[in-house]
């Protein structure tokens, strides 16, 4: 298993990734559907080594995006593949983004995560700090978290 920086000629592949792994949480067609634009992977999302892929014998098996500014960021995307779920590829994808997060001069990410996914974020040391509108679904919220990032000494 290793982690790298996604690529753009992998977008494609990316958001076929996160529609699987949300859909795992067992969300009806009618709400992938409105989730469909928001989970959508740009090539040009890959630019400047936000985007951390985890690969296996040359499978896809999970990936991250950061976004916005240093000194706060947020964790944009993060999703492993349903039949990989278990193995340890969330929190490897999570050290190395927060790693990376912490070069690229960020000292603390929120996340706005889905509800099956917090319990996941706040083991790996986020806090709840409120909720946030889904950006897909009028009327829902999500549980925003935050991490503090350990700079290094």
């Amino acid at each position: 298993m290793r982690v790298r920086p996604g690529r753009p000629s992998e977008a494609a592949l990316l958001t076929a990734l996160a529609l699987r792994s949300k859909g795992h949480w067992g969300y009806d067609e009618a709400f992938m559907a409105a989730c469909r634009e928001e989970l959508t992977v740009l090539p040009g999302d890959t630019a400047g080594g936000r985007t951390l892929v985890a690969e296996e014998d040359g499978h896809l098996l999970g990936f991250t995006a950061l976004s916005g500014e240093p000194p706060e960021g947020a964790l944009g995307m993060m999703f492993v593949e349903p039949g990989a779920i278990g193995r340890g590829i969330g929190r490897l994808l999570f050290v190395h983004t927060t790693a990376r997060a912490v070069r690229l001069g960020f000292e603390a990410l929120t996340i706005d995560a889905d509800p099956h996914a917090e319990p996941f974020y706040t083991a790996m040391g986020a806090v709840r700090i409120g909720a946030t509108p889904s950006g897909s679904i009028p009327g829902r919220e999500l549980p925003l978290l935050r991490i503090v990032l350990a700079r290094p000494s």
